[in-house]
C-alpha cells in the first residue's frame, strides 16, 4: 500500500474542551423553540400570523368586557372566567389544529425524529417536551385572556377576594385543559406525517365529538332524563372540563339546563380526564418507539 495513502494530515481540527450540557439542557432547548414555534416565534412571517391572529381573538372579548365593567361600574364580570374557554372553544380547536401537527407531522415527514434519538436526547425526552410545549401553548392562549379579566375587575373596584377566587379557579381550569387538548391534539398529529390529515384529525375530535355529545344531551334533556345528561358529557373534550369545574369549582354549567354533574359524578369525570392524559402520554411514547427505530 502507498505511503501517501497511509498518511495522517493534520487539517486544523481542534478538540471540543467545553461543558457537555447532556440530556437536560437538550430537552429544554427542544421545548423551548417548540413553544416559541406555536407562536410563529423564530419561523417566517406567515408562520406568525394565524397564532397570533387567533390569540388576538381569544383575548379581544375579555378586552372588551373589561371596558365594558370599567364604564358602568358593573359589579360583576358578565361572563365567569371558568366559563370563558368554554365559550371560546372553536378558537382553542383552530389554534390547536394549526399548531400540534405544525410541532410533530414535520419530524416524522422529513424522517428527522431518529436524528433526535441519535444522541443525547431519548424517546421520552422527546415526548416530554413536545407535550408539555402543546401543554404550555394552549395555557398561554387560554389565562391570558382570564389575566385581562382580572385585571378589569380589579380596575372596576370589583370584590378582591371573589375576583381573586374566580381567577384562580379559572387557571386551574384552563391548566387542566391546556393538558387534555395538549395530549389529544398531539396524538392525532403524530399517526400521520401528512399536516393536512393532522389538522382534520384534530379539528374532528373536538369538533365532532362536542357536536354529537350536545346533540345527545338537548335530546336526553327534553326527554326529562335530566340523569343522562352529565353522564353523556363525560365522551367529549369540553364537555370533562365543563364537568370538572361544574362539579369542583361551582361553575355554572353549559349543560342543556345548567344540569351538570354532581360532586359524585364530577370524581368520575376527573377520573377520565386524567385517564386520558396519561393515555395520550403513553399512546406518544408508543408511536415514538417505532418512528425512533
Amino acid at each position: 500500500m502507498s505511503t501517501d495513502l497511509t498518511q495522517i494530515h493534520n487539517i486544523g481540527y481542534r478538540n471540543y474542551d467545553g461543558p457537555r450540557l447532556g440530556r437536560a439542557y437538550a430537552r429544554r432547548s427542544l421545548y423551548s423553540q417548540s413553544l416559541r414555534g406555536s407562536y410563529g416565534l423564530g419561523r417566517s412571517g406567515k408562520s406568525k400570523i394565524l397564532p397570533m391572529i387567533l390569540f388576538a381573538v381569544m383575548c379581544l372579548p375579555a378586552a372588551i368586557m373589561v371596558a365594558v365593567a370599567v364604564a358602568t361600574d358593573l359589579k360583576s364580570l358578565p361572563v365567569e372566567y371558568t366559563q370563558y374557554a368554554i365559550f371560546l372553544q372553536a378558537v382553542i380547536a383552530l389554534f390547536l389544529a394549526a399548531q400540534a401537527p405544525q410541532s410533530v407531522s414535520r419530524d416524522l415527514r422529513f424522517k428527522t425524529v431518529p436524528l433526535y434519538f441519535s444522541r443525547p436526547i431519548e424517546r421520552v425526552d422527546y415526548v416530554v417536551a413536545k407535550y408539555g410545549a402543546m401543554a404550555s401553548s394552549l395555557f398561554v392562549l387560554t389565562a391570558a385572556p382570564l389575566l385581562v379579566l382580572y385585571i378589569g375587575s380589579l380596575l372596576a373596584k370589583m370584590d378582591f377576594a371573589d375576583q381573586t377566587k374566580g381567577f384562580g379557579q379559572g387557571l386551574v381550569s384552563v391548566a387542566l385543559l391546556s393538558l387534555l387538548f395538549g395530549g389529544l391534539g398531539l396524538v392525532m398529529a403524530a399517526l400521520t406525517p401528512r399536516r393536512g390529515f393532522g389538522v382534520a384529525a384534530v379539528i374532528a375530535t373536538l369538533t365532532i365529538t362536542y357536536g354529537a355529545v350536545s346533540t345527545v344531551q338537548a335530546i336526553a334533556f327534553s326527554t326529562g332524563s335530566d340523569s343522562a345528561v352529565q353522564w353523556i358529557g363525560l365522551f367529549s373534550p369540553i364537555t370533562l372540563i365543563d364537568g370538572v369545574q361544574t362539579a369542583f369549582f361551582g361553575a355554572t354549567s353549559s349543560f342543556p339546563g345548567e344540569a351538570g354533574p354532581s360532586a359524585g359524578a364530577g370524581v368520575i369525570y376527573l377520573l377520565v380526564v386524567l385517564a386520558l392524559i396519561l393515555g395520550s402520554y403513553a399512546v406518544l411514547m408508543r408511536r415514538y418507539r417505532k418512528v425512533g427505530l
